[in-house]
């Protein structure tokens, strides 16, 4: 069962990338490995369409750090968090 993938669901809302929404990332994530985390961006949080998934997913990763990879899908993050650094 170790190599199953398991997805889990989070939001983005009009706030964007906070604190509070890194913590929380961290938290899901902890716990588990093989997790894909979707982030979905909420319209309120997009002002320019795609451009500002990419600039989200950028700005996850700068936050968040080495050990987590991103993938945009449409409107959807796609976040990743490995055992290692993947730089």
């Amino acid at each position: 069962m170790s190599n199953l993938k398991f997805q889990k669901e989070i939001q983005l809302g009009k706030k964007g990338i906070t604190n509070e929404f890194i913590k929380d990332i961290e938290s899901r994530l902890h716990n588990y490995r093989n997790v894909i985390l979707k982030i979905s961006v909420l319209k309120s949080a997009r002002e320019n369409g795609k451009d500002n998934v990419r600039k989200y997913a950028q700005e996850l990763i700068e936050k968040l750090g080495d050990k987590y990879t991103v993938k945009t899908l449409g409107f959807s993050i796609f976040l990743r968090k490995w055992r290692k650094s993947r730089s």
